[in-house]
């Protein structure tokens, strides 16, 4: 470029990308220079400008990145301000949590972050004791939050209004937005099942009482799909109680109904919905199970069409159930589902399909263990007959130069002890070629029998629907 200093910093940029891997670096490096290759951030000390800190990790969240980048904060936590600086920082402004960009509201809301900076910087000169230091940070705190909490309210409002329901997905908007999709149904399904047992939280419930029947020793209180701060309870699929609503759930016979969906009463958009307003048709589904090798897995099948015949797939459908119903009337039981049972049988098929080619990957890495096991093993032994033989060739040239009688049979006895001892590790070899042959021939007639393949299949419910 010409200029030595951005030269420099180029060439410590290429050489850290090509060959390093650890780079320490001053302020100087926050700005100006891409890292997409790199994936973790260490802060060995915390600026207080949330927008410099941005600004670091930002130098690895560039265009590029492939990977999720991680960000370490060295805190000294016997240090009351430094402790609240964090606080501030990772609390209020979100900076290390989520997806990177989440803080921008925030920091749109404190302009530059140099006013923040001389406010802690002054807290940092005036207060001594740990008691003036919190009071200080707390009336910082209360100043910041409605700027924060106003900004950060528009803003989500924006996004709801403008934004389709799969970019809020993608950019997580809320903590319940970023349970992964089995996360959002089971705390969808919990909710429904226990209804004013329950109350809802961000990111999880609080369970206030327990219905009749259901499984004792559950205790009560908070729970958070996945655990944040250790002090909830953890809730998954495995906990008793999800798995006993999920009993009640598939075991409920649900008469057939008809469904008007409410598109505008929703607070988040889908085109693929929108296109469906003002269009009715049916809806079924089903619960395919398929078990193989040794599991059951079950998967939720949902078969759609319009009045007119047009093929709804499964995410679709999937996005109109989650929409706001305004109005449920119970109907005749449908017949005309016969191109509902043609896409039932595809979507089987391609359950099936699924669940051979995982199969398929079980039973190569089954084999390729396999021949890893019986290459250790033959590779051991073909080392040692090599050894053997070596050793055999020296005890035969040292026999030949040996000078006298009684010598010359003693070379001679330790080269047949050596040769009977080749000759079993040889013996050895094969049998342990026979037994990998053996093993595999029971691993094949252990898999044959694992992967033979039931399918279950059992009707969930089933609707006519409409979308206004």
């Amino acid at each position: 470029t010409g200029s030595r200093t951005a030269d420099t910093r180029a060439a410590l940029v290429e050489y850290f990308r090509d060959y390093g891997r650890i780079m320490i670096a001053t302020e100087a490096a926050a700005e100006g220079v891409n890292l997409q290759f790199c994936s973790l951030v260490i802060n060995y000390d915390l600026p207080w400008n949330p927008q410099r800190i941005e600004q670091r990790i930002g130098r690895c969240h560039r265009y590029g990145q492939k990977h999720d980048v991680v960000v370490l904060n060295f805190i000294d936590l016997s240090n009351e301000a430094d402790r609240r600086v964090y606080e501030l920082l990772d609390q209020k402004f979100n900076l290390f949590n989520g997806v990177f960009g989440a803080s921008d509201e925030v920091l749109g809301a404190i302009e530059s972050g140099v006013d923040l900076e001389r406010r802690i910087k002054q807290i940092y000169q005036t207060c001594r004791e740990p008691e003036q230091i919190s009071f200080a940070f707390e009336q910082l705190q209360q100043e910041l939050a409605h700027e924060i909490n106003a900004q950060m309210v528009n803003t989500r409002e924006q996004l709801f209004e403008h934004f389709d329901e799969d970019v809020l997905q993608k950019i997580k908007i809320d903590s319940t937005a970023s349970l992964d999709r089995y996360e959002r149904l089971l705390l969808n399904l919990t909710k429904g099942e226990l209804q004013q047992y329950v109350k809802e939280i961000d990111g999880g419930f609080v369970l206030k009482s327990l219905p009749t029947g259901a499984p004792t020793g559950i205790p009560l209180g908070e729970y958070e799909l996945p655990r944040r701060d250790g002090e909830h309870h953890i809730y998954r699929l495995s906990h008793p109680l999800a798995q006993w609503l999920i009993h009640q759930a598939k075991a409920r016979q649900l008469p057939a109904a008809k469904l008007e969906f409410d598109y505008n009463a929703s607070p988040t958009q889908a085109a693929v919905i929108k296109e469906l307003q003002g269009k009715s048709g049916l809806l079924q589904a089903h619960c395919v199970t398929v078990t193989s090798l040794e599991r059951a897995e079950d998967h939720i099948v949902l078969c759609g069409r319009t009045d007119t015949g047009e093929r709804i797939d499964q995410e679709e459908l999937e996005k109109l159930l989650g929409f706001p119903v305004a109005r449920i009337d119970l109907v005749e039981q449908e017949n005309s589902a016969t191109d509902l049972m043609d896409d039932l049988n595809r979507r089987k098929t391609g359950i099936l399909q699924d669940v051979n080619q995982r199969n398929l990957k079980y039973f190569e890495a089954e084999v390729e263990k396999l021949d890893g096991w019986a290459d250790d093993l033959k590779v051991g032994l073909e080392q040692e007959i090599k050894e053997l033989d070596k050793e055999i060739k020296e005890v035969r040239r040292t026999a030949k130069a040996a000078p006298d009688l009684e010598e010359k049979l003693n070379w001679q006895k330790k080269q047949r002890e050596l040769e009977k001892l080749r000759s079993r590790n040889r013996r050895e070899l094969f049998d342990k070629q026979d037994e990998v042959d053996a093993r595999r021939g029971e691993l094949i007639g252990e898999l044959e029998d694992k992967l033979e393949q039931n399918v279950e299949e059992l009707p969930l419910f089933a609707i006519t629907w409409a979308v206004n």
